[in-house]
């Protein structure tokens, strides 16, 4: 085990470096020119190549990149000649169009994604695994066929429709639930939990209706099939207790598709919450990656890419070692 987690360790740190220079690749190659748009309206050339000194954007590709990768080990010192400052470790760089670091910026952001992030990730597990398990159990029945066709219609929504009906109905209209742009950032804050829950509630649902879809479909078959097991067999024929044999025997084994899921769809959720935080306007880490995409600002996209890649290679590799405990017919070598 201790092998294999040293092994998964190293190729995170092998694959975030792969995708830190294909990030830093691609802005090379892209059409906007940070200098340009860092000076301000009134720009003439020679302030333009001032500001790609100030920028660092004067240096070689590969120095560029190498300068860059320093930061994740020690401060190092940023700015043009005679006008350096440092930047203290961690040093993902400063925002080329405020001029802030972009810690601080992650780490204003950040908050509001992971309260997004963690209750969605809660709400769709459980709706979803719940209503898929419920189906199974009473396959062929009416509850069956509704959880079904309730599955069918919420895998069809895109976030953008649920999100803005949310908003027509619940705050628009019947003035339900507040809207989230002044949103609670953590449950233990001044307000408490319950204002924390009621200002994320609509992005959460927003979200789970279209991942729960897809557990329901995915929990439902998985199952179907475990049920007609020969060991689900043999647990019945012992005599034990109904409850026993689903929850103890079948639902361990059956499980395993889910959490496989649940692995690649951590790193789907910033992709959800790039949409959601854009409708409920909220100001996490997919609102702030949107608006330094579109002004070419590459330390502050850098930062947000490699944050969500290290949050998607650690899910995968959590999931592997969880196989271990939940499905007792997995082996790590």
């Amino acid at each position: 085990m201790t092998r294999f987690i040293l092994k998964r360790l190293a190729s995170l740190v092998l694959l975030l470096a792969a995708v830190s220079f294909i990030t830093f690749t691609l802005f090379q190659l892209g059409p906007s020119d940070p200098a340009a748009a860092s000076c301000g309206q009134e720009c003439t050339p020679e302030r333009v190549a001032e500001a790609r000194v100030a920028l660092g954007m004067d240096k070689p590709f590969l120095v560029q990149y190498l300068q860059y990768l320093s930061g994740f080990f020690s401060a190092r010192t940023i700015g043009a000649p005679g006008a350096e400052s440092i930047c203290v470790w961690p040093c993902l760089g400063k925002s080329f169009q405020t001029n802030e670091n972009v810690t601080d910026i992650i780490a204003r952001s950040l908050p509001y994604t992971l309260s997004i992030a963690s209750g969605a990730l809660v709400l769709w597990t459980v709706v979803g695994v719940g209503l898929g398990l419920v189906a199974a159990i009473k396959k062929g029945r009416l509850a069956d066929k509704a959880i079904v066709a309730g599955a069918s219609v919420g895998v069809s929504l895109p976030i953008p429709v649920t999100g803005l009906f949310l908003l027509i109905v619940f705050v628009n209209q019947f003035h339900l639930l507040p809207f989230t742009s002044n949103a609670v950032v953590v449950p233990w804050g001044p307000a408490g939990p319950g204002s924390w829950i009621v200002n994320y509630l609509l992005p959460w649902v927003a979200l789970a209706v279209l991942f729960s879809a897809s557990y329901i479909r995915v929990t439902r078959t998985s199952m179907i099939e475990t049920f007609s097991e020969d060991f689900m067999r043999t647990a019945r024929a012992k005599g034990l207790a109904p409850r026993t044999v689903v929850f103890r025997h079948g639902v361990r084994a059956g499980i395993t598709p889910v959490v496989t899921m649940l692995g690649m769809d951590i790193g789907l959720l910033l992709g959800g919450a790039v949409l959601t935080e854009q409708i409920f306007s909220v100001p996490g880490l997919g609102f702030t990656a949107v608006r330094a995409a579109v002004a070419g600002d590459l330390p502050v996209t850098m930062a947000i890419t490699m944050l969500a890649a290290f949050f998607v290679i650690t899910a995968n590799v959590v999931v592997d070692i969880a196989y271990a405990a939940i499905d007792p017919r997995v082996r790590l070598s």
